[in-house]
């Protein structure tokens, strides 16, 4: 697609200004599916600074006919649009981007009509992150979903939305599969390794924390505060449903088959996702080496921060951005490559991945609408 503007950066006092033209006369209406979870709430956020789009409609399965800013009051006065039912007449005109915010299952039922009216889809489940209907059924079967796609042949037309690994597909896909929040930690952090052939592709360890706002905005008891307060568990063991992305992604990088031991655990603050991740060394490398390689690897990548072993970041580091810091550590001892990767599971995780694509696919510079400082403290 060609792209909507030309951008020319100068620099005055060290300010960054940037000049488009010619000036955008049409802003991209996005609807928002979802719209009262987490991720819809995340995104809703985003375009409401988005310079070049607009949100056009709601929806949401519950809260149909109040406001938006009635669910969550701090967008009174910035966003009170109504919240309609997927199935009410007055969202069923053509949009230029929907999002679908939604648990697995329900973009796969609906894209189709979306896309048949000319909309771009980025959908946020496991629906369309698989691009063969056997990848799907895998990823189902391991859950005990029903492995039934109610949309095959969309797959094949769709792309995994990691704009750093598959940004040339994302430019021309009109069907985007937003990756899982975990993926997203593990698969940044450990390409650089696999495409350099610097680790053993088996038996890499992902040792992953993530916030509580992972688990979505429905209450759960075991997200009672006085559940989760002082609390650290690990859950899922018998096998995450993310594990199929990160292998499947990291083999791609690798030219070969990638096994991953793979462990989620919630820790008792909001958000943020942490994965360190090891692998086993298959070259004499000191850490400059591989903070050379990923930096190499992510040069083109603005939202991805290549960081040395002596680096004081965490998750407060990158809350509120679409940024994913990577810390570098050789542990020459243990012949050992570890990873630390660093994302805010609601933005690079989730929605400002979502934003950072939609940007993509509509010839957009990635960081419109995202370049902003973290949240700190």
């Amino acid at each position: 697609m060609p792209q909507l503007y030309n951008e020319t950066p100068t620099v005055r006092k060290r300010k960054i200004v940037v000049q488009y033209w010619p000036p955008m006369n049409k802003k991209i209406k996005a609807k928002v599916v979802g719209a009262t979870g987490y991720g819809g709430l995340g995104i809703i956020d985003l375009l409401l600074r988005h310079p070049c789009a607009e949100i056009s409609a709601l929806v949401a399965r519950e809260d149909a006919g109040k406001r938006i800013s009635d669910v969550y009051p701090h967008l009174a006065g910035f966003c009170d649009m109504p919240i309609h039912a997927a199935d009410d007449p007055a969202v069923q005109g053509a949009y230029d981007v929907v999002f679908f915010s939604t648990p697995d299952r329900v973009g796969m039922a609906d894209a189709k009509a979306e896309l048949a009216k000319g909309a771009k889809v980025i959908d946020y489940s496991g629906d369309f992150r698989f691009t063969t209907l056997a990848a799907y059924q895998d990823y189902a079967t391991r859950l005990g979903k029903d492995p039934q796609h109610l949309s095959p042949e969309l797959l094949g037309t769709n792309v995994y939305g990691m704009p750093e690994l598959h940004r040339a597909e994302i430019a021309r896909a009109n069907l985007v599969g937003n990756p899982g929040c975990f993926a997203t930690s593990c698969i940044l952090g450990l390409a650089p390794a696999l495409k350099a052939h610097l680790v053993n592709p088996h038996g890499l360890v992902c040792d992953c924390k993530s916030g509580v706002s992972g688990a979505g905005k429905k209450a759960k008891p075991q997200f009672h505060y006085p559940e989760r307060c002082e609390q650290i568990n690990a859950y899922r063991l018998s096998g995450h449903q993310h594990v199929c992305e990160v292998e499947r992604e990291l083999g791609l990088q690798a030219g070969e088959d990638v096994t991953v031991i793979f462990t989620a655990q919630v820790l008792p603050i909001s958000r943020g996702i942490l994965s360190t991740l090891y692998g086993d060394l298959t070259q004499d490398v000191t850490e400059a080496d591989v903070l050379d390689i990923y930096r190499k690897f992510y040069a083109e990548s603005g939202f991805v921060r290549v960081l040395p072993s002596t680096a004081a970041v965490g998750t407060m580091s990158v809350r509120g951005t679409n940024f994913c810091d990577i810390v570098v550590s050789v542990d020459a001892r243990t012949r050992k490559l570890r990873i630390v990767s660093i994302i805010d599971n609601l933005m690079k995780g989730q929605a400002g991945q979502a934003l950072q694509n939609m940007n993509v696919m509509f010839g957009l510079p990635e960081n419109t609408g995202l370049n902003q400082p973290g949240m700190y403290p």
